[in-house]
């Protein structure tokens, strides 16, 4: 195979295009899942309020999360206090618009921070924040941040501010966001699909070339290695199943990898740890059923070459001895001998697409039990509070992402296997010598001898004949003569017919 793939050395901007489209649409497809947490976990539950820290808060509230913490001089920093008498009499008009229970208390609003600075604001305001509305009660992990949240909307609520507002620009801004990274996807996957089919079209008209001009070079000895027929089959169904392979190859030997590992790290960094064993189950699943159908269909896929060079090797002999046939009345034992060859193809073939057709079914059952399986796990997680519904689906989703590219191997393995054969039997085309070679340094033409034909100390025989028909055998025959009664040829006393 390695042989047959030297041959893309052509077309290796095309390949490296291809690979790297390949990247980025695995990077887009392995980010849409985190958008669809955001979605649900940000835009619905959370009303679209992104962060703990409230972008504005009354004084009075202010004062009373500072009492259970020390870090308050930390926490203030962050904020500027804005009242009737800080403001000028048009930012005050616009500020009370904006916040309408400014016109009854003073207020803190939020300073211009980047992400890790709300980020780090978040992790310190947290505990004082939750506890200066629980009474001091201690509420630890996901709850904490879910009821700050819950908090930080009642204040907005106490305030005046729109959350309804806030609420349809988060999920707008991320529903844009998704739409574009899809964009993206889809246009990645339109050019590989056309770069990978013009490559393995490519692949095989190098391939057909090169079997062609190979097959003109033989002689009679390297046609009786080679049937005809099955010649033909290799410069046709071989080299087709070739360039299929190279088609798939791309997207399932680059794509995939980077979706399953891909898919898999990113469980690890953005899901609840817990539920890995879930992706764990899923895998040994498929792995369990894909290795059943291959040890049953692999030597199936080895023989339905062979197969169909037995077919076109009766179908050709029957075609070009037609006549003699006819003549001696023997229509019925060919015709017998094109069904069995036929009857043989068909029973393979038949074979071959009930296992796959086992396969899809047995898979996507896998593929339902397994998110059955993350619904119920994932339910009771969030029923007790350690794990968000946006999460739990953002997990589907990469499960899904890693089963479907173990999906994808599986069908590389299904037509690698054939792929190998007809590649093993293109090279033996191509590594064939002839057994008539031309000499690589010719000598310098003689015009004055055009149309002179020499052999000197030639001998010849048949293929497998035990001696020569003819041994050193030298004569010239010259141009406009016949040679045979003017005596221009000679023949030694050691040179016999």
């Amino acid at each position: 195979m390695l042989k047959i793939l030297a041959n893309l050395k052509k077309n290796w901007i095309s390949v490296l295009f291809i690979i790297l489209l390949l990247c980025l649409q695995a990077w887009t497809d392995l980010t849409l899942p985190d958008y669809t947490s955001r979605i649900v976990n940000t835009g619905i539950q959370a009303g679209g309020i992104e962060y703990i820290a409230p972008q504005v808060i009354r004084k009075d509230k202010m004062d009373n999360i500072l009492l259970y913490t020390e870090e308050d001089e930390e926490i203030l920093k962050n904020y500027t206090l804005i009242s009737k008498n800080n403001l000028s009499k048009e930012d005050y008009n616009k500020k009370v618009k904006e916040y309408p229970e400014l016109a009854n208390q003073d207020l803190y609003e939020l300073n211009k921070l980047t992400k890790k600075q709300k980020e780090y604001l978040d992790e310190i305001i947290l505990k004082p924040y939750v506890a200066s509305y629980s009474n001091g009660n201690e509420i630890v992990g996901l709850l904490a941040s879910q009821t700050a949240i819950q908090i930080t909307k009642q204040e907005y609520i106490a305030i005046g501010v729109n959350t309804d507002s806030i609420q349809n620009k988060y999920i707008l801004k991320t529903g844009l966001q998704m739409i574009g990274i899809s964009i993206v996807s889809m246009s990645a996957a339109i050019v590989i699909m056309f770069l990978s089919a013009r490559v393995a079209a490519s692949l095989g008209r190098t391939l057909r070339e090169k079997v062609f001009k190979r097959v003109l070079q033989f002689t009679r000895k390297e046609f009786m290695d080679f049937s005809t027929a099955s010649l033909i089959t290799r410069s046709t169904n071989d080299i087709q199943q070739i360039q299929m392979l190279i088609a798939m190859a791309f997207r399932v030997i680059v794509y995939a990898p980077i979706m399953g590992v891909g898919g898999f790290l990113k469980v690890l960094a953005n899901s609840n740890n817990s539920m890995a064993w879930v992706i764990g189950v899923a895998i040994g699943a498929i792995l369990f059923v894909i290795s059943i159908l291959f040890t049953v269909a692999m030597p199936k896929f080895k023989k339905l070459q062979d197969l169909i060079d037995r077919l076109n090797l009766v179908s050709r002999e029957i075609l070009t001895g037609l006549p003699v046939i006819r003549a001696f009345n023997t229509e019925k034992r060919e015709e017998k001998r094109f069904d069995t060859a036929n009857k043989d193809l068909m029973k393979t073939n038949v074979f071959i697409s009930r296992a796959m057709s086992i396969m899809m079914p047995a898979l996507m059952f896998i593929m339902n039990s397994i998110m059955l399986l993350i619904i119920w796990v994932g339910g009771h997680k969030v029923d007790e509070g350690i794990l968000q519904v946006g999460d739990m689906m953002a997990f589907i989703q990469y499960t899904m992402h890693i089963v479907i590219s173990f999906l994808f191997i599986s069908m590389i393995a299904i037509f690698l296997p054939r792929g190998q054969v007809s590649a093993r039997r293109i090279n033996e085309v191509l590594e064939k010598e002839p057994s008539i070679k031309d000499k690589e340094v010719t000598k310098e033409f003689d015009e004055n001898k055009r149309g002179y034909v020499e052999f000197k100390d030639v001998s010849f025989r048949y293929p497998d004949a035990d001696t020569e028909i003819l041994e050193d055998i030298t004569f010239t025959a010259e141009p406009r003569k016949n040679n045979c009664d003017n005596r221009k040829y000679r023949i030694t006393e050691n040179q016999h017919l």
